[in-house]
This record gives structure tokens, C-alpha cells and sequence, in this order.
């Protein structure tokens, strides 16, 4: 984290599943936070919409659940998944 607070923040989270592939890094990158329910999908689409005319691909809406607000999961020209959240 940034320590003046200006900055991006990166976090690094473990997860239990095994490597299966190449190494890789999974981005998420915040596109809606402080937001919930409709806005917040509204604005996760926007920047998804941005991003494809940029050569990002739109894989999949996860919507909230009971744990997690929505997210949108997308691709990178090389193949790489991120997630908008």
C-alpha cells in the first residue's frame, strides 16, 4: 500500500487451489468500490465496456452473494484473467 494514500493498492491473496498451469498473476481491479446492488454492476459493465474497446475480453458477471459483492471477470489481449470488483 501506498503510504501516503495516493497511490494503488496491490494485495496479494492465497488460494487453495493447486497450481494447475504456468505461474500467473490474477488481478483485481477496483472499479466499483463503495458501491452495491445495481450501481455497482452498472459501473463494474462501464469500465468492462472501456476495457473491451481497448482489446479486453468480457467473460462473466459474478453477481453478489451472501460472502462478495459483484464482480466482472474479464481477459487480457494475452489471455490473462482479472477481475473488475
Amino acid at each position: 500500500m501506498d503510504p501516503t494514500g495516493a497511490g494503488p493498492r496491490m494485495y496479494f491473496q492465497r488460494v487453495p487451489e493447486g497450481k494447475v498451469v504456468k505461474n500467473r498473476v490474477h488481478l483485481d481491479v477496483r472499479a466499483g468500490t463503495g458501491l452495491v446492488g445495481e450501481e455497482r454492476v452498472a459501473r463494474l459493465e462501464a469500465e468492462g465496456a472501456r476495457l473491451v474497446a481497448l482489446g479486453a475480453t468480457r467473460l462473466q458477471l459474478l453477481r453478489a452473494d451472501e460472502y462478495n459483492e459483484s464482480c466482472l471477470l474479464m481477459q487480457d489481449i494475452e489471455g490473462n484473467e482479472f477481475c473488475l470488483d
